[in-house]
């Protein structure tokens, strides 16, 4: 059985239009998220930096350093992202550190994501007095 090729390619356009728009806003979208994703992970990546260096100073302690780290991302992309923020002190090259590291949702679509899929590591030299 021939198939005949029709005569004439009316109504191709609308549906063209929606294949194309469809994908154009799925990889428009997907471009967004992407972005996200980058822009969280840097601040909570920023938000240890700064904790660990405050945390290193020489009047303070490691719990004032993970509160401001958990501090910095609350304020800037919720408190569910600040749950789990570890500190401690640590060696670097023979020289004493403190070490903060946060573990973060990693966000898949919009802020949601699966927990604890992102892990980010600071670490700041010791100040002391002497």
């Amino acid at each position: 059985m021939r198939v005949r090729p029709p005569l004439d390619d009316a109504g191709s356009s609308p549906v063209e239009f929606v294949l194309v728009g469809a994908l154009l806003t799925v990889l428009t979208l997907g471009v967004l998220q992407f972005g996200l994703a980058v822009y969280v992970r840097n601040v909570v990546h920023d938000a240890a930096v700064e904790g660990a260096y405050h945390a290193a100073l020489a009047d303070t302690s490691l719990d004032d350093g993970a509160r401001r780290t958990r501090e910095i991302v609350s304020r800037t992309v919720g408190q569910e992202y600040a749950a789990d923020v570890a500190v401690r002190e640590t060696d670097t090259s023979g020289h004493p550190a403190v070490e903060v590291t946060v573990r973060a949702v990693l966000p898949l679509v919009g802020l949601l994501g699966a927990p604890q899929t992102m892990e980010v590591t600071a670490r700041a030299p010791v100040e002391s007095f002497d």
